[in-house]
């Protein structure tokens, strides 16, 4: 019997019982294990016992699955304590429930100067292990009510704003003597900024002192500090803040993410000598430092997963958009059958499609590619979608109408932007095709029982946007009976396997050679086959395939 423990993401803390012999992740409902994310696959991986031994699978997600930090390709044995991410849940593979990971040990170093006494330790911040058998009651009465105080407000608090004041708060309950303390983070530009600020009589007029020189050493040695006599502490004899504000013991120390990078710093201090603050107080508050810094770390990611959500949110509603761009369907023309693909190598893509009924009576079907994927190559896109119709619609000639849209996109596209495209212009009733391409892999047609054939390499011309004011030729052909004409981008013959292998030209037409005559066979032939080829792969480019037969 194994288990995952969930260490990081929306249900940390859990333990999830693998189910035997095949357990399933992903997010259909489902699913053994189900994940709530839109980053994650409707199937996402599976965990199998065979002979004895667990096995992760990746399902051909999107995403991939990672296993220590590394993407799985095939099928890995998993060892207990194994790190498993997906998407942004991390799981721990265990054997028995009651596994779990190493616990994570500071050092604080305690420097308390008296006279000419001057005392010196390094002890662990582990408040379950004590360094001092013999402390007393009440103060581990107080460790253990603050700690489970803090952990509770802090476990329901996931803004910054709510997590700061509450730290302080918790501070100044278990030390009486503490008159004020701060909160301070190191800006992007290194600079120090309070976070939040508290003093014991808020309507006294008291000042509240900061000495940059305690914070940025305890930061830069990622080591708490307890002085008895801050200003006269030999360690700060150069901090002119100090010297004039005379604070009379100080605590700091220092707050650490998760990647154990120092981000902050929390300190409370007073001018009271005879509550001036101790070693053993010292374990105390460093223990609520190291709470603050989980409580501070969760808050942050619970911001960057809210902005990620808006991100998501805005892309889902982007891809929404341009999908609206797309026809909804293959069009019905007597005498021909359609198929048509198209899948984004990310959120939204930069590949386009569309069939464009013309007034005589042809048909136009338009295959582009704007340059990159993402939102820059979709809003091209959009763009592309209301030039081409306008331009078809006003210049009935292929080579012409393209032209044109050559023209107006590129008053408009800024630099290192261009878009390939190739226009297809269908006459139903005799068959005959006019091609104009501008920088696009050329189409394929395969006649019954040929060889598949490119058309119109000789006539290509630029891509659109790159020269405003250059021309485009037309190349005219006949689609026999049976006939299977091929428009694609270059995502089909460009997909690249974990081996960096390219899918090329040869095998696309090898296997429209070797498919039947049907296009709906061809195409999703084909589409199989490039999936096939990449395996565990990520999708490196969008993919857009157009395929029609005349019978």
């Amino acid at each position: 019997m194994a288990y995952f423990k969930v260490i990081g993401g929306p249900n940390a803390g859990q333990i999830l019982q693998i189910k035997e012999p095949r357990c399933v992740l992903g997010r259909h409902p489902d699913c053994d294990i189900p994940i709530d994310h839109l980053d994650t696959s409707r199937h996402h991986a599976q965990v199998v016992l065979v002979g004895g031994g667990f096995f992760l699978e990746d399902l051909h997600s999107r995403n991939g699955t990672w296993l220590n930090g590394e993407r799985i390709g095939a099928r890995e044995r998993l060892n207990d304590g194994d790190s498993i991410r997906i998407s942004e849940s991390v799981y721990e593979f265990c054997r028995t429930p009651s596994r779990s990971p190493a616990k994570a040990t500071t050092s604080v170093l305690v420097e308390e100067r008296e006279g000419a006494a001057e005392v010196r330790a390094v002890i662990p911040c582990d408040p379950s292990s004590p360094h001092d058998p013999g402390r007393s009651v009440p103060l581990m009465r107080a460790v253990i009510h603050a700690l489970s105080e803090i952990a509770q407000s802090l476990r329901k608090r996931l803004a910054l704003d709510e997590v700061f004041p509450q730290v302080l708060d918790s501070l100044f309950k278990i030390f009486p003597a503490a008159e004020q303390g701060f909160i301070m983070f190191r800006g992007e530009d290194g600079a120090l900024v309070p976070r939040c600020v508290k003093v014991r009589e808020p309507g006294s007029g008291q000042e509240v002192r900061v000495s940059t020189t305690i914070v940025n050493r305890v930061m830069d040695s990622q080591q708490a500090i307890l002085s008895a006599d801050a200003a006269g502490d030999f360690r700060f004899k150069a901090s002119e803040s100090l010297v004039q504000a005379p604070i009379r013991s100080v605590m700091c120390a220092p707050l650490i993410d998760a990647d154990g990078s120092t981000f902050g710093a929390l300190q409370i201090d007073t001018l009271n000598y005879r509550g001036r603050f101790r070693e053993d107080d010292l374990h105390v508050f460093v223990a609520v430092a190291t709470q603050a810094s989980i409580a501070v770390d969760n808050a942050h990611l619970h911001e960057m997963a809210l902005q990620q959500r808006e991100i998501e949110r805005d892309l889902e509603l982007a891809d929404q958009i341009q999908r609206s761009f797309l026809p909804s369907g293959p069009p019905l023309v007597a005498g021909y059958r359609f198929f048509d693909y198209y899948h984004p190598a990310s959120y939204v893509g930069g590949d386009y499609y569309h069939y464009l009924p013309l007034p005589d009576g042809r048909l136009a079907i338009v295959v582009a590619d704007v340059v990159g994927h993402g939102l820059a190559a979709a809003m091209l896109t959009a763009k592309l979608a209301a030039e081409v119709r306008y331009q078809l619609l006003t210049d009935g000639r292929p080579a012409g109408a393209v032209a044109r849209l050559n023209a107006s996109l590129s008053a408009t596209m800024g630099e290192n932007h261009f878009i390939t495209l190739v226009l297809v212009v269908l006459d139903p009733k005799s068959g005959r095709l006019t091609v104009v391409n501008a920088g696009h892999p050329p189409p394929l047609i395969c006649l019954p029982g040929g060889e598949a054939a490119e058309i119109g390499i000789r006539e290509s011309g630029f891509p659109l946007g790159v020269a405003k004011d250059v021309g485009y030729e037309e190349c005219s052909l006949q689609v026999p009976r049976r006939g299977l004409v091929v428009v694609y981008t270059d995502g089909i013959r460009e997909a690249i396997n974990a081996e960096r292998e390219i899918y090329g030209l040869t095998r696309l037409c090898q296997r429209l050679q070797a498919a039947s005559g049907d296009p709906q066979q061809v195409g999703q032939g084909i589409v199989d086959d490039v999936r096939q080829f990449i395996a565990n792969n990520p999708q490196a480019d969008d993919m857009c395939l157009v395929c029609f037969q005349r019978e």
